[in-house]
């Protein structure tokens, strides 16, 4: 009897890894999002991110409420509120943080160096202190990140494609969510040479958009190059309506601008970028260091054309335009 006893206690502690095991891989895991851009789930700066984050969720078998409870916070592109849905996302202690733009990744790494972040939508993750290098970041933190600050010189030719004549063009950002902005700036007035005036609005301000457009729509080869960072893609609908009032031709590199009205706009694949990062959520949720995996560039960028936004400001689009276009909106 003892034997046979003593057979079954082993044969029950053999049991208990399995279990223990099993029950870690079906415990709910827990993580935060943390959204710069937009102001709720509303906003379609929301839902332009929401759709694909949860799509490759889904598809890497985490199901929301079912092994995994995501709390979504929103930054609006106010600096006051990403810092404190930062420290409300912290203060929850997940597992996780995934974090778009770059004031909600400073704002979290100001509040943790252990927690592991998952960022998309920043420039310059090295130059800005968020990573030691793009191939071993080193710490807590690492993403994906937009595009080289050199693409300012091709916003300004993508520009001049669509409106040959333009000899003006203003640059609008807001400093404080765009601390990026100098070399864009830089590389837009190199593309421009003597040709093209490159002016810089800084704002801060919504009704600063107003202000601007008025002050540029009065010029007839006046044009308006917009810095996708937090406040302007936050303002990204009023943005559309002041260049269409002021008929100025618009580059608007911000995700899903030519689709809600733009001219045009030139920028990375957003469903691309966004299930690239759910990868590495994946990832370190099933026991990877953020330490160990690479920041990565985006593979694709995609021309975005509104005809109808062409036609209301008397632009004829070149062929040779609309023969690159990823997209034509009519």
């Amino acid at each position: 009897m003892r034997r046979r006893a003593f057979i079954t206690l082993i044969g029950g502690a053999a049991g208990w890894p399995l279990v223990a095991r099993a029950q870690q891989s079906e415990r709910m895991r827990r993580i935060g999002m943390l959204n710069a851009l937009a102001s709720s789930a509303d906003d379609p700066g929301a839902t332009d991110i929401l759709r694909p984050f949860r799509k490759g969720l889904q598809d890497a078998g985490w199901i929301e409420e079912k092994n995994i409870h995501v709390d979504y916070r929103y930054g609006g592109g106010n600096v006051a509120r990403i810092d404190a849905a930062a420290a409300a996302l912290v203060a929850l202690s997940p597992d996780l943080i995934y974090a778009t733009g770059l004031p909600a990744v400073r704002a979290l790494q100001q509040k943790t160096r252990t927690m592991p972040i998952v960022f998309t939508l920043v420039a310059d993750p090295v130059g800005f202190g968020l990573v030691a290098s793009l191939s071993q970041p080193g710490g807590n933190v690492t993403g994906f990140m937009v595009w080289e600050l050199s693409i300012g010189g091709k916003w300004l030719q993508v520009l001049r494609e669509i409106k040959p004549a333009v000899s003006h063009v203003g640059i609008i950002y807001n400093p404080d969510t765009c601390p990026y902005a100098d070399p864009l700036v830089a590389s837009a007035k190199a593309a421009g040479g003597s040709n093209v005036v490159v002016s810089e609005y800084p704002i801060r301000a919504v009704g600063e958009i107003e202000t601007v457009a008025a002050s540029l729509g009065p010029a007839r080869h006046s044009g308006l190059l917009i810095i996708p960072e937090p406040f302007t893609n936050a303002q990204r609908d009023q943005i559309i309506a002041q260049s269409a009032r002021f008929g100025l031709a618009t580059i608007n590199p911000s995700y899903g601008a030519t689709k809600r009205g733009a001219l045009i706009s030139y920028t990375y694949s957003l469903d691309g970028m966004i299930r690239q990062s759910v990868t590495y959520i994946d990832r370190i949720l099933k026991g990877e260091s953020p330490r160990d995996l690479p920041v990565q560039a985006p593979t694709k960028f995609e021309l975005s054309i509104n005809l109808k936004a062409a036609n209301a400001l008397g632009l004829t689009v070149p062929d040779k335009l609309l023969a690159l276009a990823d997209e034509v909106i009519e």
